[in-house]
């Protein structure tokens, strides 16, 4: 359809916010502009405007708002921060955050946030009838084995990866690093699926990660080693390592701290030798830095 885009601007209001564990809450949202977007996957990403430091709610143009926001000074932006839609159903748009203080708008504003506040968010169009992109659960068709290694950062993102494959029953192994052992929540599972929580404690996020891909069981005949990978610095750009799925029924995901997925990265693909295909890699978060 000409001049329908895949991502619009949406405006939202919190409806109601619900603890899920120390670290993790669900904050849901309503309004009219919520039945017009969709969700094509379990890690489809949308980009949240939050209120600016002197707490002025995000007011942008639904037409002309990438130009707009561009143009502002920098220092006056709303900022915004990329999440995952949770789930997408019957008027509401449910989004899990991180809970790690202060330190950021995001996590600054969900401490604090009350049904009844608003946001802007950009999300795909519903009226958009193409592939918007913004995910990268893409999965052989048909998946025998799977491999999901993340931390929190990741945790709503790997519970609708799970719920989507509970009917298939693939077998496989999940990691999941998190805060404390009080942050482990329910998941879909299911017999010959082996879910590994990893809680960090004061240790340093991403290690436990790690400590998994080097332990994580990878069929045999899948291996191309000595395979060359473009080096990447997670301090200067987000590590995005993502390809087609291969014809292996295997296929790996792996998501969270950025250093740790470069480090899951080279010790999967270069030193155990899977196949590139059979892995995407997304560093979502950057330990002691802001990314949008």
């Amino acid at each position: 359809m000409a001049g329908v885009r895949g991502y619009e601007l949406f405006d939202v209001t919190l409806l109601r916010r619900q603890a899920l564990s120390p670290a993790l809450g669900r904050f849901t949202f309503g309004g009219p502009d919520v039945a017009r977007m969709k969700t094509c996957a379990a890690d489809q990403r949308i980009k949240i405007f939050f209120p600016d430091a002197a707490g002025r709610t995000p007011s942008l143009p639904h037409e002309g708002w990438q130009a707009l926001y561009q143009a502002l000074d920098p220092a006056k932006r709303w900022p915004r921060r990329t999440y995952t839609i949770r789930q997408l159903a019957h008027g509401e748009l449910d989004i899990d955050f991180v809970l790690h203080g202060a330190s950021g708008p995001a996590s600054r504003w969900a401490i604090g946030a009350v049904p009844g506040d608003r946001l802007q968010i950009v999300a795909p169009n519903a009226a958009f009838a193409g592939d918007p992109g913004g995910y990268e659960w893409r999965p052989p068709q048909k998946l025998e084995r799977l491999l999901l290694i993340a931390d929190e950062t990741a945790l709503p993102a790997v519970a609708g990866i799970l719920e989507g494959l509970a009917g298939a029953a693939p077998r496989g192994e999940v990691f999941l690093e998190v805060p404390s052992a009080e942050d482990r929540i329910a998941l879909a599972a299911w017999p010959g699926l082996a879910l590994h929580w990893l809680p960090r404690g004061d240790g340093e996020p991403g290690r436990l990660m790690v400590e998994a891909a080097r332990e994580a069981y990878l069929p045999k005949g899948l291996v191309d080693a000595g395979t060359a990978l473009p080096e990447v610095d997670p301090d200067g750009a987000i590590l995005w390592d993502v390809s087609p799925a291969g014809a292996s029924g295997f296929h790996a995901w792996v998501a969270g701290e950025a250093a740790a997925v470069k480090d899951i990265r080279s010790l999967l693909i270069q030193e155990r030798g899977l196949d590139r295909r059979c892995v995407n890699l997304m560093g979502y978060w950057r330990n002691g830095r802001a990314l949008e």
